[in-house]
């Protein structure tokens, strides 16, 4: 019996009844970013059959004013309002993200409501980093009739989406929870990724005029940078800095490969924690800029008489593909200018920006081959399982499907333009037009990473450390070890000379 001091026996509370269990979704993010990626570009293609499908879909250019930055993507719908632009592209985004939703077993209307902020908030940092004063790298200052700018390219809309989204993340947790549905970068990044390849199709397409010998270099290049690049950053990180291979691995293919895409690609190949990729994409992108800043100078000082060896550092040495061909477009400017000042030598236009684009092209295809060979490396030696030997469905698991997209994408444009040259104008428009939305997943994906950022978590799983790996690497040793290769390569390659 109970004491006074002791409260009487109650009988416990009945169990609530059990939630039902979460059906586990039916196709993954990976499978999904590929679909709409591919969906995406085949509209795009309609223009091969007279059908202008995706040419309501807003562009933004870099901008003094403005009224004059949105506009429709194609000509055929230069009457449409560029405010109606913006809210047919949102509104196809919206319907066609909400069937990955459903899909993916989301709240549709959560997801719904928290979209409409992503693509809102994104948007306008996409818009905002557009801005001349923002955007506009020297060399096309004098068209917008601007005198200064801090040359961030509009990949500074990247940045400041990330911004806006450690804000969020860190301040606003309310909001936060609010967007949890529609957060979900990896699916806008490898939908980004798979819409790319055609993209980089058409560059490598429009590069055909350069001499055969130029192509071969510039792979043999890629090739020999990155069989010394990935494995040092890999050994460094794992070694001084004590990173498991769940990050050394990633931040080595963001430094040594492709950034963004690379770091992507690999942590899905590896089977590594989102955040992961995510975080070494924000250093990525940051650390493009200052390279934007500073190397197309360096290489005018010194490489003037080299043209074509600066054009190729500048493609092994900077990590995104905005800053990299920036980069090559400000370095082409820079050094045919101080070429004739110097020595009385006109080159042609284009060649030195032609040979960044080209040896950049050569390292985004590079990404699918590195993903391949990493999924088989982790599937048969780093994570094998006990007592089985690895199978080719093991590696089928790990392999980024998303990747088949970007291959099937870029392949695509290549047979097309090749077996019909008179297409090629045409593939480029359609291009153009996918890469609106490339550009939009791009810059949502993030607004996704700021979102999922907290500082403390961020700092305990060693953001520091990671930055400290990064700047060693990019500028101990890979931006010096590119010049080398590009120098080995392009030695004595000389640009055609303006005639007269």
């Amino acid at each position: 019996m109970p004491t006074l001091l002791e409260a009487p026996p109650h009988p416990a509370p009945p169990s609530p009844p059990a939630a039902p269990a979460q059906p586990a979704p039916g196709i993954s993010e990976d499978w999904l970013a590929l679909c709409i990626g591919l969906f995406i570009f085949v509209l795009s293609l309609g223009l091969l059959f007279g059908k202008d499908v995706l040419g309501w879909a807003v562009t933004t250019s870099v901008w003094t004013t403005p009224i004059k930055a949105l506009a429709p993507a194609s000509k055929g719908y230069a009457g449409l309002r560029p405010l109606v632009a913006l809210a047919a592209t949102y509104v196809f985004l919206l319907v066609v993200l909400s069937v990955a939703a459903k899909l993916l077993r989301a709240d549709l209307k959560r997801f719904a409501s928290g979209f409409t902020v992503v693509f809102a908030l994104s948007y306008l940092c996409w818009f905002l980093g557009s801005w001349a004063y923002i955007a506009a790298t020297p060399d096309k200052r004098q068209a917008l009739k601007i005198p200064w700018s801090l040359n961030l390219t509009n990949e500074s809309g990247f940045i400041i989406a990330l911004l806006a989204g450690l804000v969020v993340g860190n301040f606003l947790p309310g909001v936060s929870r609010f967007l949890k549905e529609a957060i979900r970068p990896e699916l806008y990044i490898k939908t980004a990724i798979v819409i790319l390849g055609g993209f980089l199709g058409i560059a490598a397409l429009e590069q055909r005029a350069l001499a055969t010998s130029v192509m071969f270099r510039g792979a043999c290049a890629i090739i020999e940078a990155y069989l010394i690049y990935w494995p040092i950053v890999y050994f460094v990180s794992r070694r001084y800095f004590g990173f498991s291979r769940e990050w050394a691995a990633p931040l080595a293919s963001g430094i040594s490969i492709c950034g963004v895409s690379a770091a992507i690609a690999t942590g899905s190949a590896i089977r590594a924690r989102p955040v992961v990729p995510i975080m070494v994409s924000s250093l990525v992108v940051i650390f493009a800029v200052v390279e934007l800043l500073f190397l197309p100078f360096v290489a005018q000082h010194f490489l003037y008489g080299q043209p074509l060896v600066a054009g190729a550092w500048m493609g092994l040495a900077v990590k995104t593909d905005g800053a990299a061909v920036a980069s090559g477009a400000i370095t082409d400017s820079l050094i045919r200018a101080k070429a004739l000042a110097v020595s009385g030598v006109s080159y042609q236009a284009g060649w030195i920006m032609g040979v960044s684009t080209t040896v950049k092209v050569f390292i985004d295809i590079f990404i699918g081959v590195w993903a391949f060979i990493l999924a088989w490396v982790w599937a048969a030696k780093i994570e094998p399982r006990a007592g089985e030997k690895v199978r080719a469905r093991e590696i089928w698991q790990r392999f980024p499907k998303f990747i088949l997209g970007y291959v099937v994408t870029f392949l695509l444009v290549l047979a097309i333009g090749a077996a019909a040259p008179r297409l090629v104008p045409k593939i480029k428009a359609s291009m153009g037009q996918a890469n609106v939305f490339r550009a939009l997943f791009f810059v949502m994906t993030f607004f996704a990473i700021g979102v999922l950022s907290n500082f403390r978590k961020l700092w305990q799983e060693g953001i520091a450390k990671l930055a400290a790996v990064y700047v060693l690497c990019l500028f101990g040793y890979i931006i010096w070890v590119g010049l080398l290769i590009s120098w080995l390569f392009f030695h004595g390659v000389l640009p055609p000379l303006v005639k007269g």
